[in-house]
């Protein structure tokens, strides 16, 4: 049973890294694709947006669709057509032959973190579906952290068309391991019609649900003032920090090591803290983490780099404390449709996401202290909207729908 567990935690969590690797990889080609293709930065920037749009709004879809069609089919469609996109980017020659193919590319690239969630939820319960998840992101984590450093080198040695085409042999791989060892966790005498409108309704119901509102955006707040240093990494990398395409892993490790850890963190705590402990501590931490990276850059402007990647390593354990937690607590709202729940989760997660990095990203990259201003704020938001909910009476309780 152990063995079991641990090889479908690995799997779920190699699936997961799909769409982070899709977009991390390519960021220290950015400005080389945008010299090739004569692209302004703002045009350059929604190849990202072109892969991020897409991922949000496909997110409703994956999870409602395994509900309806069970896990492992959804999972294996999705990853052929992902190979499919990857090809399709690999041999692009014009920005908009690019840009098509990365909008394929983020239809399917988020099934396995959203269906992910969906299965462990299958599978597990309780401490036990905690620590998974926690175990889950440990390993994930690696994804976000491999990528740009795999990324630049790649760049280096053969240009950014091999970038992509990384992606296309990491898909494959993923198709492989899916079809020799991804069991169906959805048995067809529990899955929902397969209707449009009953789809559509379970979805809507779970979007339009003022708890999953109120706990759902608290924490993305938190996490995409984390995501804004990623989706500014060429500015903050190649311009702030003056190094090269080949140091990317200098910004992406220090966060992905506090991903791990604080992932780690919360595994370790499951049935030995509170579950509502671990969030306040979590909040607490991520404001108060962007508030000293924010003194950090308005007293230092030219503030030591280990100093910054301290920060932005304490807030990534911050951020991880919470989102396990919140995760499992979004997904028992909705028992007997965790597709949905997951899937509106994930879009919920990405769409805000995909704003920030295509479009405010940009904007708050010209320097530092406004980068640091910018996410204390949003900080801030997602906490004082964690404190409103504590107010409400039936906050931390599970609805039965």
């Amino acid at each position: 049973m152990a063995r079991r567990t641990a090889g479908l935690t690995v799997l779920l969590a190699s699936l997961s890294t799909l769409g982070p690797y899709t977009i991390d990889s390519f960021f220290p080609s950015l400005r080389a694709i945008s010299a090739d293709l004569n692209l302004t930065p703002l045009q350059a920037q929604q190849i990202l947006t072109a892969f991020m749009i897409p991922n949000a709004c496909m997110s409703l879809v994956h999870g409602s669709m395994s509900d309806a069609l069970g896990r492992r089919r959804v999972v294996i469609a999705a990853l052929a057509l992902y190979i499919l996109a990857s090809l399709g980017s690999t041999f692009a020659t014009s920005f908009v032959a690019l840009l098509c193919c990365r909008a394929l590319q983020g239809t399917v690239a988020g099934v396995g973190n959203t269906v992910g969630r969906a299965v462990v939820r299958d599978c597990y319960s309780g401490v036990q579906a905690q620590r998974v998840m926690s175990s889950i992101t440990m390993i994930f984590a690696l994804g976000p952290a491999l990528a740009p450093v795999i990324g630049g080198w790649v760049h280096v040695w053969f240009g950014w068309h091999a970038v992509f085409g990384t992606m296309a042999l990491f898909g494959t791989l993923l198709l492989i391991a899916t079809i020799i060892w991804l069991p169906e966790t959805h048995p067809p005498e529990k899955r929902t019609e397969l209707h449009l409108g009953v789809l559509t309704g379970n979805v809507m119901r779970v979007l339009t649900h003022r708890r999953f509102q109120a706990m759902t955006s608290s924490s993305v707040l938190c996490f995409i003032a984390l995501l804004a240093y990623v989706g500014a990494a060429p500015a903050i990398v190649l311009d702030h920090w003056h190094l090269s395409e080949t140091h990317f892993g200098m910004l992406f490790i220090p966060i992905v090591l506090g991903y791990s850890i604080g992932a780690w963190l919360s595994g370790r705590a499951a049935g030995r803290i509170e579950p509502e402990r671990m969030i306040r501590w979590g909040y607490h931490s991520c404001l108060l983490v962007n508030l000293a990276m924010l003194l950090l850059q308005w007293l230092l402007p030219h503030a030591p780099l280990i100093l910054q990647q301290f920060l932005l390593f304490s807030l990534a354990v911050s951020v991880q404390i919470i989102f396990p937690v919140v995760t499992l607590r979004v997904l028992d709202l909705f028992p007997h449709s965790r597709g949905a729940a997951s899937s509106a989760q994930a879009f919920y997660s990405m769409i805000m996401s995909a704003l920030m990095m295509g479009l405010v990203a940009p904007w708050i990259s010209i320097t530092m202290q406004r980068m640091a201003l910018c996410c204390f704020a949003i900080t801030a938001a997602g906490w004082l909207l964690w404190r409103a909910q504590l107010r409400d009476p039936h906050y931390g309780s599970a609805q039965h729908d």
